[in-house]
């Protein structure tokens, strides 16, 4: 006997309805608005007609305010899987048009599900958050719910990678939920990421402030450092995932996706030459020189407003997947402070627990000095930097290019902290610190005793570089693997990635390291 047709047209008014989400109207607002609908977001990610959606039927149990009266379509998320790049990828998406994507315990026994599904399945988890934060008609039920998702947020971490793009609202407790997660992609307009908004600051602290001062992507990128990529609008910011996700392994237990040339060209590049200055004062541009190493000049930079004095990012070289490292010495000098080593071992943590090798671009003056350094904490932050390397078991790689002085040098990945290779250019100096300080502390006397100054601080600056900042001198006591000229970089460390993909390196069993957080 056939399927009786009014059981098939019951089911599809049913999708139907479910499809339709808040509404035509509510649609086309959104449309004119430039943004997607959740719906339309999870396709935009997905691989045409590999998206299979889980709990579209569910509905909400919740019986005070009148609810029992409402119909939300799927509970206001959609949830399932689907291939990207033919990679299985779990995905949630919040529907701001049904009661403003508001999070109760169904809508949370969703997300729940797919962050399930992540984890038995081994595939990332991409979150599309526009939410207007937890249900209240539903009070404990969507705080327990929001517990929930937390909980699985950290059971996840460092497992598969999770990704969450804030494309609306994403207020309060809302807010923690993409902090745990490991990338936050947020929309340049239509949304907002904080916990307490303008008016609540103004009742509680009497300041005006914007929704843009608060929550907006451009604060965020630039200052608070929460977020790692701005994308002007919901294409945009699946484009950034597609693109970051190409970088990533399913989960914890597989290589990165690794596109290895059958041959290593071992070419040199002269036009490396040009970029590099022997002179420590004169700033020096690392994007153009990490530009020349990667494959096709293609860099994936993260964090690109915020703590510009480091630049952390992924890339291939030979087709190997690597993480980057860079001091840039052109913001601060290259200095080492508070954010940037906050924002330098969280990727290197990241990278580790992904299996990515690391390759670190050496061109540090030292930590930044200042009493708002040091009353921020920058001894507890700079030590993150010398527990993340040290912690670290992929292939690292270190090149150091100029500057190295002091601690550091050594927080930048050196020999002592488990680096496998350390290479150097013949510009790099290698001390406790600069020549300039080291001249001043060691021959304060003669100095001031020299019928010219400045003349026997020039002789003594360039005797001092010559003789205890040289890489030779470094080399010679067996901390650096080799001395390269700067147009066999990429050569250089193609070889070494090869030789090192193979690398296991076990420690001793313990629950966790104790980071100082």
């Amino acid at each position: 006997m056939p399927l009786d047709a009014k059981l098939r047209d019951k089911l599809r008014e049913r999708r139907s309805k479910i499809f339709a989400a808040g509404g035509v109207e509510k649609a086309k607002e959104r449309h004119e608005r430039g943004l997607m609908t959740a719906r339309e977001r999870l396709l935009a990610l997905y691989q045409p007609d590999t998206f299979q959606e889980y709990g579209a039927h569910i509905r909400h149990t919740c019986t005070a305010f009148g609810m029992e009266k409402k119909n939300l379509p799927a509970d206001g998320v959609i949830v399932g899987t689907g291939y990207v790049d033919d990679r299985e990828v779990a995905a949630f998406s919040q529907d701001f048009t049904v009661v403003g994507g508001t999070l109760g315990k169904m809508h949370a026994r969703k997300i729940v599900w797919a962050m399930d599904l992540a984890l038995k399945n081994g595939v990332p988890l991409v979150g599309f958050k526009d939410s207007g934060g937890a249900r209240i008609q539903e009070g404990v039920d969507a705080l327990s719910g929001y517990g929930e998702v937390f909980y699985r947020n950290v059971g996840l971490s460092g497992v598969v990678p999770q990704i969450a793009i804030i494309a609306g609202p994403c207020a309060g407790g809302a807010a923690y939920s993409p902090a745990l997660m490991d990338f936050i992609i947020m929309t340049r307009q239509n949304s907002q990421l904080f916990i307490t908004g303008p008016q609540v600051i103004k009742s509680v602290t009497g300041r005006e402030v914007s929704m843009e001062d608060v929550g907006g992507a451009a604060m965020h990128a630039t200052v608070s450092g929460n977020v790692h990529f701005v994308a002007e609008d919901d294409r945009d910011a699946v484009a950034i995932t597609r693109k970051l996700l190409s970088f990533l392994p399913g989960n914890n237990t597989e290589d990165p996706p690794h596109l290895q040339t059958p041959t290593i060209s071992f070419g040199e590049d002269p036009g490396m030459d040009a970029l590099v200055k022997s002179d420590p004062s004169e700033p020096m541009d690392m994007h153009a020189i990490v530009q020349r190493v990667v494959d096709g000049g293609d860099f994936l930079e993260i964090q690109a407003g915020f703590a510009r004095n480091i630049m952390v990012g992924f890339a291939r070289i030979e087709g190997v997947v690597v993480g980057i490292l860079a001091n840039n010495s052109m913001e601060k000098a290259g200095c080492l402070d508070i954010d940037s080593s906050d924002k330098g071992a969280r990727f290197i943590r990241f990278c580790n627990a992904f299996n990515i090798p690391l390759v670190t671009f050496v061109d540090v003056p030292g930590f930044l000095p200042g009493i708002e350094q040091e009353r921020g904490g920058i001894i507890r932050h700079g030590a993150k930097m010398l527990f993340a390397y040290s912690s670290t078991t992929t292939p690292k790689i270190t090149i150091v290019c100029r500057k190295a002085y002091g601690g550091s040098y050594l927080a930048m990945c050196s020999q002592e902290l488990g680096a496998d290779m350390v290479f150097a250019w013949p510009t790099a100096e290698i001390a406790v610190m600069g020549a300039e300080g080291a001249v001043n502390i060691l021959y304060g006397r003669e100095l001031k005793a020299a019928e010219d100054p400045k003349a026997k601080r020039a002789e003594l600056v360039a005797e001092y570089r010559s003789e205890f900042a040289s890489p030779y001198l470094a080399a010679s006591r067996g901390y650096i693997t080799d001395i390269i000229e700067p147009a066999v970089t990429r050569s250089v460390i193609s070889l070494s990635l090869r030789k090192l993909l193979g690398k296991r390196e076990t420690r001793p069993p313990k629950k966790h390291g104790l980071i100082p957080l």
